[in-house]
């Protein structure tokens, strides 16, 4: 197997192709090279032929073949002429009159017998040892009249093949060579790309869409797979890490629930067994622990909504139940609800409007945002804005929180005063629930600190009630 592999893919299509091009020129000028021999052979045949026949008529009238060749005039004398009996014998020769042999033998004297004519290319005659072209015509009475040209510098250029022609095809092939060497770094540029980004797929490593590919038909195909395998790859990555942090935020939020269930628990536990072991125990004191146990039970009830609340988002916006909830008038109920326990103004200032959502997550938008200003602000008032295309702005005049805290409030059980908080008996998730409801809804949500604290936020208005 090594050894088949030791040639590139470019180098052996090179070779292949190369090879069927310089393969496909040889057969063409062998071809060729034969075709235009015979045809040039076939032409001076025809010249002799000629030559012969007119010989022959003149032998038919009676006249000697002697004083015939005496008064032929150029070219003939250059020619070898010879006169052959029907059994072989040489009755006349123009240039050998002692020749004797039989002549029956020879190749053009066998043909023009046969066939009526025939010749023979560059034998070399016995008697001159000179090389001749011979071309023989078979006579009425079985006599052969055969005419012979040397092989001089003339005949010999005559009869060779052009060769400007085989530089021709010569450089004709070269030309497709190099056009086959362009052609096949195109493709083999592509091959190689598509190679490494095989490689480097098999190891799990990152693939961007940024490879660069010949402008060609392979090109374009090669590019599409990788641009196709690497949003593949960026959606699996995408969901891998989504999947992870589900996998940490699940886990942070049961260490957390763990943490928080902690105290309210032991404060329970703390109350119940006081409560047993001190069956005497004064009224007053049995009420402060009874308020105890049902402050900590309720704020287990509020942390268990909560965490109900988050991990619904969590499942997705799929999973909500929407419908055209007026949130004028849900914004007015919680603000209702919510003002008998404050002391704090709270002033809305919201136009006619309906949103398509889940009624309770919107309703915990406000209901958190509302009770985190309560509880946290200290501020006199509370404004909660919005224009006709559901943007919100609710704002209070408190102190605000320092800006270090600002990137983290949205997070789960993350608290500006620890102590504080755990007094007051919240959950820590408010803020969290918040940010998630809004962008279960397609929304964003920002939170500033100047004099007081302003949240900003966007909801999807559906249309404007009037």
């Amino acid at each position: 197997m090594a050894g088949r592999n030791r040639l590139t893919f470019r180098i052996r299509m090179l070779l292949i192709l190369l090879g069927t091009c310089w393969l496909l020129a040889g057969a063409f000028m062998v071809f060729q090279y034969h075709r235009e021999k015979q045809y040039k052979t076939d032409m001076m045949d025809a010249r002799l032929q000629m030559h012969n026949a007119r010989l022959l008529d003149d032998l038919r009238r009676g006249e000697p073949i002697a004083d015939i060749v005496a008064r032929i005039s150029q070219p003939a004398d250059s020619l070898r002429i010879t006169l052959i009996a029907s059994d072989g014998r040489v009755i006349y020769d123009s240039r050998t009159p002692s020749l004797s042999s039989n002549h029956n033998n020879r190749p053009e004297v066998q043909d023009a017998r046969r066939l009526g004519h025939g010749y023979a290319i560059g034998r070399v005659s016995e008697g001159s040892d000179v090389s001749y072209f011979y071309s023989a015509l078979l006579g009425d009475d079985g006599t052969v009249i055969r005419s012979a040209a040397p092989y001089t510098h003339s005949l010999y250029e005559f009869l060779a093949v052009d060769r400007t022609f085989i530089g021709i095809m010569l450089a004709l092939t070269l030309a497709i060579s190099v056009l086959g060497l362009l052609a096949t770094r195109g493709i083999t540029v592509s091959i190689r790309r598509l190679s490494l980004f095989a490689e480097r797929a098999g190891k799990g490593e990152q693939i961007y869409s940024e490879y660069a590919f010949p402008h060609d038909e392979l090109g374009s195909i090669a590019a599409n797979i990788v641009r196709l395998y690497a949003q593949r790859d960026q959606q699996h990555r995408s969901a891998l890490r989504l999947e992870q942090d589900k996998a940490r935020l699940k886990k942070q939020l049961t260490n957390n629930i763990n943490h928080e269930l902690k105290t309210p628990v032991a404060s329970i536990l703390l109350s119940l067994d006081l409560l047993d072991d001190h069956p005497d125990i004064s009224p007053e004191k049995k009420r402060e622990l009874l308020d105890r146990i049902r402050q900590n039970a309720q704020r287990l009830s509020d942390l268990l909504k909560d965490v109900a609340t988050i991990t619904r988002m969590e499942d997705g916006s799929g999973m909500i139940n929407r419908s055209d909830v007026d949130l004028t008038a849900l914004i007015g109920k919680i603000v209702e609800e919510a003002q008998p326990r404050t002391s704090m103004r709270i002033i809305t200032e919201v136009p006619p409007l309906t949103v398509s959502g889940d009624r309770h997550l919107l309703a915990s938008i406000f209901q958190n945002l509302i009770d985190n200003a309560i509880a946290y602000s200290g501020a006199t008032e509370l404004h909660i804005t919005a224009d006709s295309d559901g943007n919100f702005r609710l704002w209070d005049n408190g102190k605000g929180i320092p800006a270090e805290h600002l990137p983290h409030i949205f997070e789960r059980f993350y608290r500006v005063d620890d102590g504080r908080s755990r007094t007051t008996g919240g959950t820590g998730l408010g803020l969290s629930i918040v940010r998630n409801a809004v962008a279960v809804h397609g929304g964003t949500i920002t939170a500033t600190s100047t004099t007081g604290l302003h949240f900003a936020f966007t909801l999807p208005v559906a249309s404007a009630t009037h």
